[in-house]
């Protein structure tokens, strides 16, 4: 079972945000641009306490048992995200427990979603940005196509998009998916800068998320690679 030192964790998580701003930096972009979502998929219910005390502000779950779990115990001192795979029998549920959804990748999700909200709601798009067969996400070739035809839902803002490349022996590695996701959302700007914010791009995790920041990342998705910094011993 993970069992996490409160001041050990701080310090992590400090020093993580100090890495952060530096890679943003490097990609030309002020300290604070990039913001921290913590995968919760790493951390049991009970020690979510331990990630507020140590200055976490946003939690990213993946399962509505954890989510439900996590925000009994301390919704009302951190915020949630959506960042896994959101079935439409749950979203009603998810919807009324986090800020955003991450993993919009399909048109009927998208519609029960917007069935589902309560006034204009704002999620982003999950690209499938490398192709992968076994990988869910909207194709990049199909995403204007997407967006189009998501648009007619007039309470559904899309925020921007989500990207897992695929694995990577190195970091750097993933620079060119993570730049052509960049490249994509850039493209969504011009076609629908009018009707969506389309300002986020979620991408990066543990192994890659400082690459991510340096190709654009406006959140990464860190779980593992903060969490072990932080267990006691």
């Amino acid at each position: 079972m993970t069992v996490l030192d409160p001041e050990r964790l701080r310090v992590a998580v400090a020093e993580m945000r100090a890495e952060i701003d530096a890679a943003a930096g490097r990609g030309g972009r002020p300290p604070g641009s990039v913001e921290l979502i913590v995968a919760g998929k790493y951390v049991p219910a009970e020690q979510a306490p331990v990630l507020v005390e140590a200055g976490v502000t946003r939690i990213g779950e993946n399962r509505l048992q954890d989510l439900r779990a996590k925000h009994d115990l301390v919704g009302d001192r951190v915020g949630f995200d959506f960042i896994g795979h959101l079935q439409r029998r749950k979203v009603r549920d998810v919807l009324g427990l986090v800020r955003l959804v991450h993993s919009v990748d399909s048109a009927a999700l998208a519609a029960e979603i917007a069935r589902r909200a309560e006034g204009p709601v704002r999620v982003l798009v999950e690209v499938n940005v490398d192709d992968e067969p076994s990988k869910g996400g909207i194709a990049p070739g199909a995403l204007q196509a997407f967006v189009h035809d998501v648009s007619a839902h007039e309470d559904l803002v899309i925020g921007g998009l989500m990207a897992m490349p695929a694995r990577a022996s190195a970091p750097g590695d993933s620079r060119g998916a993570f730049a052509r996701t960049r490249a994509l959302l850039e493209g969504l700007r011009a076609e629908w800068g009018d009707r969506h914010d389309l300002r986020d791009l979620s991408m990066g995790t543990s192994q890659d998320h400082l690459v991510a920041v340096e190709e654009g990342a406006t959140m990464v998705r860190v779980g593992r690679g903060l969490i072990d910094r932080g267990r006691r011993d």
